[in-house]
């Protein structure tokens, strides 16, 4: 019990069994890949402007082991030890930018799996669309964030069965640190940029419903080389 926590007993004020440790958040600096586990990914200390975090691409074996087709139908996912998460507040800081040789379609795609299941296949996530932050072109910059639900709701089902509804526009640049904000309650979860007050994208239907709950990951494409340090997880 925190010794705040002891102030408010010695005060006679009821503690409930979630008021303590649980309400607090839990960081990862994410310096080193110890604590991770990483699915079809390698993951590097780097520092990236001047701040300490890890390089995570395809890694070399999953790259030899597929080929250039499939690697774009794998999930590369990097779990974080020890955290189950249903309901709360996932911060962290991001960056992505197109793979050398990586496709024409390939805008750098980053961001944060939730309540991912052991299947390693099913899982709900926001992610960044860096290129398309700055595009010359309207539509690709409201494509910049994205919600996706996989296996079943992948972006092109979402957006070709409900357009414009889990995707928006948020000033984006390639290879460049970008903090984001996931609050998750329920159904409900909301993505905030740049430590925006008011949220780039709402979901109000979670693909994994109002009980859902997983682990946490780092989700990047294979045509990615993604940047991800200092996460925090709030339950």
């Amino acid at each position: 019990m925190t010794r705040f926590a002891l102030l408010l007993v010695a005060a006679g004020v009821a503690l409930g069994p979630s008021s303590t440790l649980s309400a607090q958040a839990r960081r990862f600096a994410l310096e080193s890949p110890q604590g991770l586990r990483l699915h079809n990914l390698a993951a590097v200390p780097v520092v990236l402007q001047d701040k300490k975090g890890l390089k995570v691409t395809l890694s070399e074996e999953a790259a030899q082991r597929l080929k250039a087709d499939q690697q774009a139908q794998v999930e590369l996912l990097g779990l974080i030890d020890g955290v189950e998460f249903s309901n709360g507040v996932i911060e962290a800081e991001i960056a992505g930018a197109p793979a050398p040789g990586a496709s024409e379609g390939a805008r750098g795609f980053v961001g944060i799996a939730f309540r991912v299941q052991s299947d390693m296949r099913t899982y709900d996530a926001f992610y960044l669309r860096p290129t398309n932050g700055r595009a010359e072109d309207q539509e690709r910059r409201n494509h910049a964030v994205q919600y996706i639900a996989h296996p079943d709701w992948p972006w092109f089902r979402l957006r070709k069965e409900t357009p414009s509804r889990y995707e928006a526009y948020a000033d984006l640049q390639p290879g460049v640190w970008t903090k984001i904000k996931i609050e998750v309650r329920g159904e409900r979860a909301r993505l905030y940029v740049h430590d925006q007050e008011q949220p780039a994208l709402i979901v109000n239907d979670l693909k994994s419903g109002a009980n859902g709950k997983g682990a946490v990951a780092l989700w990047l494409d294979s045509g990615t080389v993604a940047h991800f340090r200092s996460i925090s997880v709030q339950p």
